[in-house]
């Protein structure tokens, strides 16, 4: 089972690069992602009903942790995908990308896809660098696309600065190595069962220094401040369906990186400096969020720093670290993953057919265009935490949670954050959405692209009304990161 996850992009990935492009093979690509989340959630129900489950020597492992975040890539994966299938026949027909590079762009997919579901399910710490590297180099082809300079800028940008950032988690994977060479290990070097067993024997001093560039490398790669800044270039850059699967899923894969590591550091440090870095780099992207989104003339710009301001908010729940916090806190993965991949898509087909993306010249879609502007301002309630959404049950618990271990006041400071980002989105929203429709008729959306995008908002707030689906996978994939 196991294997079979992998497989199945690795599969769409070649018959992609062997046929040129058309319709079918894009549906194909949907019908992969619906596979990968089919088999997550198989995946989960043998997991959390029996043991961990082990592939390749090893070398491959699955828990109710590494199953749930297979759910979030297959539910992403395949709204992208769906809408994928609209973004290269628009591109081709305008005569924007060829069908060969539109192969090679569905290629793309499938292998960004296969990456991350290597690395949510690498039992050794270092096939999990190897992982999160390898997204580098794929999204990076991918973020320059559509080959513009601008695109090109953000690609090189993207690279540069993520690379650095891999390179610091590199380091940070090295020295936990090191801090492990005293006490033995498991059979593959690295092995994170292992580590985690004999993580109160591990050096402190090494692992303190290992933690921290953890936290700062793989949090370039979340997009936590300070190394957060190529996620708004890339992210509007980038073709809506990357852009989703980007803010969607990639940035919480990088942060699953984050809490395995985050559980050996617990053992060997105890949970006071793991908090304390995780609530310094969470409060600080809430206010440069905060700050930033207040000036914000681009919607896909609007939405990226939305980004940076949910990554400090998970980083904050896993700072308090207690089984409730990080429940919410997988919860909250879920839910602006749904979210925030409507979003990006539905951004898309608004640029597709406004032929912009500044604020300003995009105004009164609800009144122009009703079913794409009702999904975009849903959209953004769910973003802003508003019921029945699940991030408003998310970050109800994760505040729930820093109150009950002693950190109330990063709590309040969030709040403040959140309110003037409310502020700042609801003033941006406000002009999109409002205003007179004038003498033109309303413009219909495609159910192409409608059908899926209320899909992810019903899928969205069903979890926040009842979570009864995935309370056991939650409750399990929580014991393990606070045992």
């Amino acid at each position: 089972m196991v294997i079979a996850v992998l497989l199945l992009p690795l599969a769409g990935g070649l018959v992609s690069g062997v046929v040129p492009w058309r319709r079918g093979i894009g549906w194909l690509g949907t019908v992969i992602a619906s596979g990968v989340l089919v088999t997550g959630v198989v995946l989960a129900v043998d997991v959390v009903h029996g043991k961990p489950m082990s592939a390749l020597g090893g070398v491959l492992r699955a828990d109710a942790l590494s199953a749930f975040m297979v759910i979030v890539i297959g539910v992403i994966a395949t709204l992208a995908t769906w809408q994928g299938v609209r973004y290269l026949g628009a591109e081709i027909a305008a005569d924007r990308c060829t069908r060969r590079h539109a192969a090679l762009y569905s290629v793309l997919v499938q292998a960004f896809v296969a990456t991350m579901l290597l690395a949510v399910l690498a039992a050794n710490l270092g096939v999990l660098w190897v992982a999160i590297e390898a997204t580098t180099v794929v999204t990076t082809f991918l973020v320059g696309h559509r080959r513009t300079r601008s695109s090109l800028e953000a690609s090189w940008k993207y690279i540069v600065i993520c690379s650095v950032g891999i390179a610091m988690a590199f380091l940070g994977t090295v020295l936990v190595y090191l801090a492990s060479l005293h006490v033995g290990h498991g059979p593959h070097p690295l092995d994170w069962t292992s580590l985690v067993a004999q993580s109160h024997q591990l050096n402190p001093g090494v692992m303190r220094l290992a933690f921290a560039l953890i936290v700062i490398g793989y949090g370039t790669k979340v997009g936590l401040v300070p190394m957060h800044s190529w996620l708004p270039d890339a992210h509007s850059q980038a073709p809506a369906p990357v852009s989703a699967l980007m803010s969607g899923v990639l940035l919480t894969v990088a942060f699953y990186a984050i809490l395995r590591f985050k559980v050996i550091a617990d053992g060997a440090l105890g949970p006071t400096f793991p908090r304390a870095l995780l609530v310094i780099v969470g409060l600080l992207s809430l206010l440069v969020a905060a700050s930033l989104l207040l000036t914000q003339r681009d919607y896909k710009r609007m939405l990226a720093y939305h980004s940076v301001e949910h990554m400090g908010l998970i980083a904050l729940g896993a700072a308090a670290g207690s089984p409730l916090a990080i429940a919410a806190v997988l919860l909250h993965i879920l839910g602006h993953g749904l979210a925030k991949g409507v979003l990006f898509l539905a951004s898309g087909e608004i640029l597709l057919t406004e032929g912009t993306s500044e604020i300003e010249r995009v105004p009164a879609l609800l009144s122009r265009r009703p079913v794409l502007g009702g999904i975009f301002g849903f959209g953004l309630f769910a973003l802003l935490g508003f019921p029945p959404f699940s991030l408003f049950v998310s970050e109800l618990n994760m505040l729930r949670a820093e109150f009950q271990v002693g950190l109330g006041w990063a709590a309040a400071v969030s709040l403040v954050c959140m309110a003037v980002i409310f502020a700042a989105v609801m003033s941006h929203g406000r002009h999109l959405l409002l205003g007179p429709r004038g003498t033109d008729a309303p413009a219909m959306t495609p159910a192409l692209v409608a059908v899926p995008l209320i899909g992810g908002l019903v899928g969205c707030a069903f979890i926040g009304v009842s979570a009864w689906p995935l309370e056991s996978l939650l409750h399990a994939a929580a014991r393990i990161v606070a045992p």
